[in-house]
């Protein structure tokens, strides 16, 4: 049980990765908050969970409403005293080539992404000092964090942006023993990937079949998508490390995509 007992809040887990991370650290024992703007789906992710042993609870949380993400930590504080791991996980994609974007859909992907991250480690931060357990703060980046790819302006800006945030905690934290990491997958077949595939062979004027292979899946070394287990295990590794050894990282998982 390697986060017996441990308070994660994970974002966006009603669904896809953050879903698969809430699991795992249920099953290693942790304290798991479904923290999700999709409330029905949260509150059946939990009860999911407690069917299964686990201790697990929802909360209503839009990342980027500083309000919710405030009340949303508070009600995890007030129902099992802290905050040890934050997996701020949640985040949409829209795709056109820059000169579409609308400045409105510029600021929601930067939004959900950036605020979200920043609103969420703010928030949960205080906590994570106060208890003198120290914590894990863990953002879901991408290959992204690293390289471009087409279409992607405002994604790939806001994914640079978590590597940056990431060491900054990771130094401002260290003194109590909180470290800050990112996870950065390829692609990972969830909703929102599959979302993707039509709208960038419309994009790009090829078939779906060659943006998978052609575009998604063409600078790995076996052709393979990332799993939401892949990402889970990384996401479990940076939860439970015992020390500051491993902080202000960012880990690839991505069959090859990115080697660093």
């Amino acid at each position: 049980m390697k986060l017996q007992d441990k308070i994660a809040i994970v974002t966006g887990s009603a669904s896809g990765i953050g879903k698969e991370i809430a699991t795992t650290y249920a099953r290693e024992g942790a304290k798991v908050v479904i923290a999700d703007l999709m409330q029905p789906a949260a509150e059946a992710t939990a009860a999911g969970l407690r069917a299964s042993g686990a201790q697990a609870m929802a909360v209503a949380m839009d990342v980027t409403n500083e309000d919710q993400v405030n009340a949303g930590v508070a009600e995890v504080v007030k129902a099992w005293g802290g905050v040890d791991v934050l997996v701020s996980n949640a985040g949409v994609q829209i795709v056109h080539p820059l000169e579409e974007f609308t400045l409105a859909e510029w600021k929601k992907m930067l939004a959900i992404h950036l605020d979200g991250a920043f609103l969420t480690t703010r928030a949960c931060l205080p906590h994570m000092y106060k208890s003198g357990r120290g914590g894990s703060i863990i953002f879901m980046g991408s290959v992204h964090s690293h390289e471009a790819s087409v279409l992607k302006a405002p994604y790939v800006t806001a994914k640079h942006g978590l590597l940056g945030l990431a060491k900054t905690i990771a130094k401002e934290g260290a003194k109590h023993n909180v470290r800050a990491n990112v996870i950065c997958p390829g692609f990972v077949r969830t909703p929102l990937v599959e979302k993707q595939i039509p709208e960038q062979a419309k994009e790009l004027g090829i078939s779906e079949d060659d943006v998978v292979k052609k575009v998604m899946l063409k600078d790995t070394v076996d052709g393979e998508f990332t799993t939401v287990q892949d990402v889970a295990e990384v996401a479990l590794l940076f939860a439970s490390f015992p020390s500051n050894a491993l902080t202000g990282q960012s880990l690839v998982v991505s069959h090859g995509w990115f080697m660093q």
